[in-house]
């Protein structure tokens, strides 16, 4: 049955196979979101209030336009054919088909997913996948859930599952559910409930399969179907063909995936049979619910367990292109083949000087970014007809209307599978770091695909997310970019030359709306707004500003510089073969020199993005008057000036004279910058032939670090917080018209209303950031060497070189899920069932980002996209010395050997 058995390089062969065409091992998935309802693909509403047009309350009754959700759920890439589990216990009011949660109204810090499930484990062709659902054997607390939490107030933790008492007496039911690939369309599933209460329990177990809704209302003809089978139940589609689930002992029960109009509308049903058919047969008794002609296009396979307590039970189905006569022979060979090949992809990925903890911490990891890969179709031209808008009006009054040319019909990794089940451009660029460890080829595909002209705009702006497609994140698609290339010419010695063009010449499309967008006063100090930091500042910068005019941004200015660099290094990449792009990479370096200068410069106001005083870097505030002010607030915003920091060269000087020459002339040209180059910049190159662009001299630079450095600043026991703790004690206050606004230093979840209150940069620690740190340490440590050292912690007396400091950074981070002496991970704070229950102390939650004291995780729990970036944390600094980084110092997490890369 299972071809490839047991070779070590199996997967990877799978995945060549994949890459080429010749195999499609990545059709099938968990390409099903966690949640579809509440978003704004599905909301219809005239107000934009996604979370109330669709509710979880009607989700089991009411189709959904634009994709699927599902529990532990399966796909093909194109979302036609949908496998999940639903659950039920006998006690619960409705069936367990989807995850629960609060809405953004009803959670006291924003919407909030209530339940335990953890992804345990998947190769990057989902040849084998592993999922645990934790399922109460009591009624399901979803009252008490949305009650107490709604009267909470942002200052009060949330209410979660275990502090309902619902898992008390271990009165649960583990639910494992594996699927292992006997080849590209033939997939294997396994589910095991493990009762680990002390009783004899029952339990339903409903498998389902279903199509998603593609025909009448949704705009397509051809109306696929399910049937009943001896022992399978028959799925035929226009586009899949045939497919079959078999099963064994069960019995199946049909239904159409159509809305249940009288229960959502009052208005007639087209069908007797509609999506809740199942739940009302199976928790109501309504017999009359399901088809008896055992046809529909929605079908569950009904088991009924009955387990002892401390026992467990299995069942097996099977998801296949083929009529099989025994479906069942060598499924237990396979699951086993499966499972061994895992591991052993793993031991290729994972660098043997990691230790136990680590290795079992990546892998949860990566498994959970491989579990995050969602489909995701939406169809902006047709989704504004369906308005009523006309898609060229551009209507401000619509949500996305400004994107009509917009089509995406593709998987996709998501920040989160439930909270988040929407694409992020500056979340997805970081996702590509963790999922380049696994599968290149997905990482190189999802850089690509935001590039694409059907998501990025005619005028050159990148998507945002969903709410917003119009808001502006970060440019750190160039810096990913150049990232997977690197890594990928690392690891085989080619580099893909036809991607890195591609993206360039999209990029520079990009960077040029920047510059003629986000630059106000046309003097290379840029403005950006939200920038993805949600409450970080005085004033929300994704809405007008109550003094009038506008912020001079500090971290826009360097994202800005950053972008310039990766540009830079990326065009001399490409005039390796094409010498057009010398001149490319000239125009390059000189708007960097323009934004250095500008980052740096006193204007006439006596106002600068530099403060002398403090030794830091600040937002200014310019008002319609043309006064200026500071707003002293050290956060991020003072620190992204810090990873603006790339090398670039390796005997530039040899292979591209007149690049050099060019930028020596364009320095002597201008004052302005040759001003700049005597007071901050350092601009001899290394023996090596490298150069260092940055935004700061070394005086600048110790300052900097000095205060990120220090323990009552920046620098928690878990990572860099996003503000300085020097705001616990001092906060910044800044009034207007009477109203006072204030910034204080909160290291868990925020007390702020702004940008949906949801969201906390005034404190913990996010992972994204944290990494660009390391990396420009690291670039430093590459350009400066082993003798250029710094206190760390500051005021600590023990000196380290950059490369030790990144270490110690990563480190920290790295800390935050493994297990202290009393077996406690920082991420789980309190919670002694994550430290001591055999049953709970080996999962992990992935946070969205972490409490600044004590490593707790805050916000999203499946935030794995870029929390994943902890498996790059955990891994790093095994694989390469501070000689090796000093000696092939590149614009990446791994220096590339300088054989192989002349330009290194």
């Amino acid at each position: 049955m299972a071809t490839d058995a047991g070779a070590p390089d199996a997967e990877r062969r799978r995945l060549a196979q994949a890459d080429a065409g010749s195999a499609p091992w990545r059709r099938w998935g968990p390409y099903l979101s966690e949640r579809q309802w509440g978003t704004v693909r599905e909301d219809y509403s005239p107000d934009g209030e996604a979370w109330s047009y669709f509710t979880h309350d009607q989700s089991r009754s009411r189709a959904y336009r634009w994709g699927e959700d599902g529990i532990a759920g399966v796909s093909d890439d194109k979302q036609r054919l949908c496998l999940a589990l639903a659950l039920w216990n006998g006690r619960d009011p409705i069936l367990k088909e989807r995850m629960f949660g609060l809405t953004n109204a009803e959670g006291n810090h924003g919407e909030d997913v209530k339940e335990y499930y953890f992804y345990l484990d998947s190769t990057p062709t989902h040849s084998y996948m592993k999922f645990l659902y934790k399922y109460p054997q009591r009624a399901f607390p979803y009252a008490d859930l949305v009650d107490t939490n709604r009267s909470r107030d942002r200052r009060d933790a949330e209410y979660e599952l275990l502090d309902t008492g619902v898992f008390d007496e271990d009165r649960y039911f583990d639910v494992f559910v594996e699927y292992a690939k006997a080849g590209p369309e033939d997939l294997l599933v396994e589910i095991t409930a493990h009762n680990r209460g002390p009783e004899e329990s029952t339990l339903h177990l409903l498998p389902t399969l279903w199509f998603r809704h593609t025909w009448s209302w949704a705009g397509g003809s051809a109306v696929p179907a399910l049937r009943a089978e001896d022992g399978a139940v028959r799925a035929d589609h226009d586009e899949l063909g045939t497919r079959r689930l078999y099963f064994e002992g069960a019995e199946p029960l049909f239904t159409d995936n159509e809305t249940d109009n009288e229960r959502i509308f009052n208005s007639p049903n087209t069908t007797p049979y509609v999506k809740d058919g199942v739940d009302r047969y199976v928790v109501h008794g309504e017999t009359d619910a399901v088809n008896p002609a055992r046809t529909g296009t929605k079908a569950a396979v009904h088991h009924v367990l009955t387990i002892p307590g401390g026992a467990s039970a299995t069942i097996r189905l099977r998801l296949t292109d083929a009529e099989l006569t025994d479906p069942w022979g060598g499924f237990r060979a396979t699951m086993d083949i499966r499972r061994t090949e895992a591991d052993a992809f793993y031991d290729g990925v994972i660098p043997d000087g990691a230790g136990e903890e680590q290795r079992h911490l990546v892998r949860q990891a990566l498994a959970g970014m491989l579990w995050s890969k969602q489909y995701y179709y939406l169809d902006v031209e047709r989704w504004l007809t369906e308005h009523g808008v006309d898609p060229l009006s551009a209507d401000p009054r619509v949500r996305n209307s400004a994107w009509y040319h917009m089509v995406n019909d593709e998987v996709m990794s998501m920040p989160d599978t439930w909270e988040y089940p929407w694409f992020a451009a500056w979340d997805l660029a970081f996702h590509t770091l963790p999922l380049s460890m696994v599968d290149i080829g997905f990482a190189k595909g999802q850089l690509a695909l935001l590039l694409r002209r059907l998501l990025l705009h005619p005028n050159g702006q990148i998507p945002a997310y969903e709410w917003n497609f119009g808001d502006v994140n970060p440019p750190v698609h160039a810096w990913a970019v150049l990232f997977v290339y690197e890594l990928e010419k690392h690891r085989t010695g080619h580099g893909d030359r036809a991607f890195l063009e591609n993206a360039y010449q999209k990029l520079m499309k990009n960077f040029t709306w920047w510059l003629n967008r986000k630059d106000v006063d046309g003097n290379n100090v840029f403005q950006g707004g939200f920038l993805g930091l949600d409450n970080i500042g005085v004033f929300d910068r994704s809405a007008p500003l109550p003094t009038g005019g506008h912020l001079d941004q500090a971290d826009g200015t360097a994202w800005m510089a950053l972008y310039c660099q990766n540009l830079l290094d990326i065009a001399i990449e490409l005039a390796v073969d094409n010498p057009v792009y010398v001149e490319q990479a000239q125009m390059l370096f000189e708007q960097f020199a323009w934004i250095a200068v500008s980052m740096n410069r006193i204007g006439k106001d006596n106002a600068s993005l530099w403060d002398e005083e403090d030794g830091f870097f600040y937002d200014v505030l310019r008002l319609p008057d043309g006064t200026a002010t500071p707003l002293k607030v050290r956060s991020l915003v003072g620190l992204i000036p810090l990873a603006a920091t790339s090398v670039i060269g390796g005997r530039a000087d040899q292979t591209f004279p007149e690049l050099v020459e060019g930028a020596q002339e364009f320095v002597r040209r201008h004052p302005a910058v040759e001003a700049y180059v005597s007071r901050h910049a350092t601009t001899d190159p290394t023996v090596d032939g490298r150069y260092l662009f940055a935004l700061f001299g070394e005086d600048r630079l110790r300052r900097i670090l000095a205060r990120m450095l220090d323990e009552d600043e920046f620098l928690g026991p878990h990572g860099i917080r996003s503000l300085s703790r020097h705001h616990a004690e001092h906060p910044y206050t800044f009034e207007v018209h009477g109203q006072t606004y204030g910034v204080g230093y909160l290291p868990a979840e925020s007390d702020s209303g702004m940008f949906g209150g949801n969201s906390n940069w005034r404190g913990p620690v996010w992972f994204p950031v944290n990494v660009l740190l390391i990396r420009a340490l690291l670039n430093l440590h590459g350009y400066h060497g082993p003798d250029f050292t710094v206190e760390c912690p500051t005021g600590s007396g023990r000196r380290m070189n950059l490369y030790e400091v990144a270490r110690e950074i990563a480190d920290r981070l790295t800390s935050t899920f493994l297990r202290d002496p009393d077996g406690h991970r920082p991420v789980h704070g309190n919670r002694s069932e994550f430290a001591k229950d055999p049953h709970w102390k080996d999962l992990i939650l992935f946070y969205e980002y972490f409490h600044g004291d004590n490593g707790a995780g805050l916000g999203a729990s499946h935030q794995t996209g870029w929390t994943g970036l902890v498996a790059a944390t955990a891994t790093l600094f095994h694989t390469i010395s501070a000689d090796d980084w000093h000696r092939g110092g590149r614009d990446s997490l791994k220096p590339v050997d300088e054989c192989e890369e002349p330009l290194s």
